[in-house]
């Protein structure tokens, strides 16, 4: 279960689930109605017919109220139900350099807190095995490389990044766009592919977030950088593939707490280089030796520069990235341990 939006969370990853299970004789469903802007996802709303339901936390819980939430406490036993909690809910408050932050107050944090405990006694967050929180680590994104594309057209863009302007203004405007700004003249497009990157959205001052959607469309009107909306999960992988180079970025929160999303996967899956704007030792985690060096830290210009005059260099980097995915994060891993986590399964992945 989550809430279903078709060109933002968790989306991705739930389709290559229910296509994974399904390869592997196993049903996963998304709870719901058929949907067209959802062509490869099974959808039911037979709850009592599965073993188990994960709930996917990321936005909130309000999509939850009305008839969902009790559905799920009368159809489920409790034994069954597990949530996983995208966005780092579950847990202390945080806040990152006083800009990013999990919880407002500890107020609302005992009402996530609460909320999340109502659902499942089990709560799990998209990080690496063995790394240290307060709920269960859980990969729960990873890579398919029956997605992996190859395409001989002309690229569209040199450069290019696809996100929501959700608290990335911070590093886009201190680390990406000045790196941007002082090579321009030496690349050819570059493109921002996403939501809020032009405006933010008229709710945001009424739910006190106006510091996610800072942005600046006059400086990217100066840096002749090409504003797109955001396109459907089915178009993500394809869209990447326009670029020669994709540069991924993180709220701050999320690599603070190094939790894991679509993104982290898809990029890999796409005809591009990555550069993934993380930590070298949490690129290496992730991604193997390899990944250190796509990461951009110091000399991020130097870097997009290096990746699009030498691509023949990165491209053997993210062939062994992928190489590395398909050992320790493709969705068949994922599914097998999934089900072996919920105690449906036994065996090793």
């Amino acid at each position: 279960m989550l809430e279903r939006r078709p060109n933002a969370g968790s989306i991705q990853a739930v389709a290559n689930y229910v296509r994974t299970a399904a390869r592997l004789g196993h049903y996963f469903a998304l709870f719901g109605l058929p949907d067209p802007a959802y062509p490869d996802v099974s959808c039911s709303t037979d709850l009592r017919s599965f073993d188990h339901v994960v709930i996917v936390v990321e936005s909130g819980l309000q999509w939850l109220e009305g008839l969902r939430a009790p559905r799920v406490l009368a159809d489920v036993p409790r034994r069954r139900r597990v949530v996983l909690d995208a966005d780092g809910m579950y847990g202390p408050r945080v806040c990152v350099d006083g800009y990013d932050r999990n919880h407002q107050d500890e107020d609302e944090r005992a009402r996530w807190i609460a909320g999340l405990e109502t659902l499942a006694d089990r709560v799990l967050q998209p990080r690496l095995a063995g790394s240290a929180g307060a709920t269960e680590a859980f990969s729960f994104y990873g890579y398919d490389p029956d997605c992996v594309r190859r395409s001989s057209r002309a690229k569209e863009f040199d450069i290019l990044h696809v996100g929501h302007n959700w608290w990335r203004w911070r590093d886009v405007s201190t680390v990406l766009l000045p790196a941007l700004e002082s090579i321009r003249d030496q690349v050819d497009g570059i493109g921002f592919v996403g939501s809020w990157w032009d405006a933010a959205p008229t709710w945001f001052r009424s739910a006190g977030l106006q510091a996610a959607f800072v942005t600046d469309p006059e400086l990217f009107t100066r840096l002749r950088i090409r504003v797109s909306p955001a396109v459907p999960y089915t178009d993500v992988i394809a869209t990447m593939g326009t670029a020669r180079v994709n540069v991924m970025t993180q709220r701050p929160l999320f690599r603070h707490l190094r939790l894991l999303t679509s993104k982290y996967f898809e990029i890999f899956a796409a005809d591009t280089i990555p550069l993934v704007l993380l930590d070298s030792d949490h690129a290496a985690a992730v991604y193997g030796l390899a990944g250190a060096d796509l990461a951009l830290n110091d000399g991020v210009a130097d870097k997009l520069l290096d990746a699009l005059t030498q691509p023949e260099k990165y491209c053997e980097l993210v062939d062994e990235v992928r190489e590395h995915l398909v050992e320790h994060h493709a969705y068949r891993r994922r599914v097998l341990q999934l089900m072996a986590l919920l105690g449906g399964w036994e065996g090793s992945p």
